[in-house]
């Protein structure tokens, strides 16, 4: 089984490209089908997200829903949106989330996106899991209780009740030795990339009186660097998702620096219709790629 096969179902359903998991698919799915366990340490970055629950569903040999573990809400919410968007479809058909007072599920969801504290209730209210075939605790480094009780607790009602239940643990910096241990699971990891990076400071513009306003700063310093190179801008902002952020409203922000990398009406060739809406992607809640489809605006916990 190779690398190959392991990228040509991501590639049929829209996830093109080569991420770093690709090569770690083959291996993990061959050590879930013989012990029913695997570690996978990963960097950050290498597609273990987005890219292995939906190679795991192409594989077919999970009985049952899969069930991904995350730590945050946002990050749960926008894994499930890049999943769903993959497939062509809106969250709640075949991947879905759930989270304490918020969830979009079907009866064709096949992957179900948590948060930690959902398995544990899940747990207590089933303890075998029924219509589970396989659960993956992602972002184990991060190390909660509610994740180690949730591993705990899949552990004792593998041994005991489903034996048939496959259990997969990702991290990117944990030293993940001790955990495939206790799971008696192969380690397998998968290599990064690095990219070059620079550091560049802009001071805040000169104001009489009066701080300046943030949405005003940010959105001057995205239209300098959209301007002074080719490539995206990621704009992750000290700032809650939702109408008003503690720090910033980001929405305000989005549509301040909006108005200044939108292309003007009569502006030649670059021009363009509708400009100020926005294509909204999945860097979380109330966040979303501006109309010049270059610069997403997200907050820190995105990262």
């Amino acid at each position: 089984m190779g690398a190959g096969w392991a990228r040509a179902g991501l590639v049929a359903r829209g996830m093109d490209g080569h991420f770093p998991v690709d090569e770690a698919v083959p291996a993990l799915i061959a050590a879930l089908g013989d012990g029913g366990c695997a570690v996978l340490q990963a960097p950050t970055g290498s597609g273990k997200t987005t890219r292995l629950p939906l190679a795991l569903l192409d594989w077919g040999g999970i009985d049952g829903r899969i069930l991904m573990l995350e730590p945050r809400r946002v990050a749960a919410r926008a894994a499930a949106e890049r999943m769903a968007s993959s497939l062509g479809e809106a969250v709640g058909g075949r991947v879905g989330y759930r989270m304490r007072g918020e969830a979009k599920l079907s009866r064709e969801t096949r992957i179900e996106v948590l948060t930690e504290g959902i398995l544990t209730r899940m747990l207590q209210h089933d303890p075998a899991l029924a219509g589970v075939g396989c659960v993956i605790f992602d972002e184990f480094h991060e190390r909660s209780l509610n994740a180690d009780l949730g591993l705990a607790l899949c552990m004792e009602m593998r041994g005991a009740l489903r034996p048939d239940l496959k259990l997969l643990v990702m991290s990117a910096t944990l030293d993940a030795g001790p955990v495939a241990e206790v799971l008696d699971a192969p380690l397998i990891t998968a290599e990064g990339r690095s990219f070059e990076v620079e550091v560049i400071h802009k001071p805040a513009p000169a104001v009489r009186g009066r701080a300046p306003r943030l949405e005003g700063v940010v959105a001057g310093a995205v239209r300098a660097i959209l301007e002074e190179s080719a490539g995206g801008v990621l704009v992750f902002l000290p700032a809650a998702f939702g109408p008003a952020g503690g720090c910033g409203d980001v929405t305000a922000i989005r549509r301040a620096a909006l108005w200044r990398t939108a292309p003007r009406a009569g502006a030649g060739e670059g021009a363009q219709a509708g400009a100020g809406e926005c294509d909204c992607r999945n860097l979380g809640h109330d966040s979303g790629y501006l109309g010049c489809g270059r610069c997403g605006v997200g907050a820190t916990v995105a990262l």
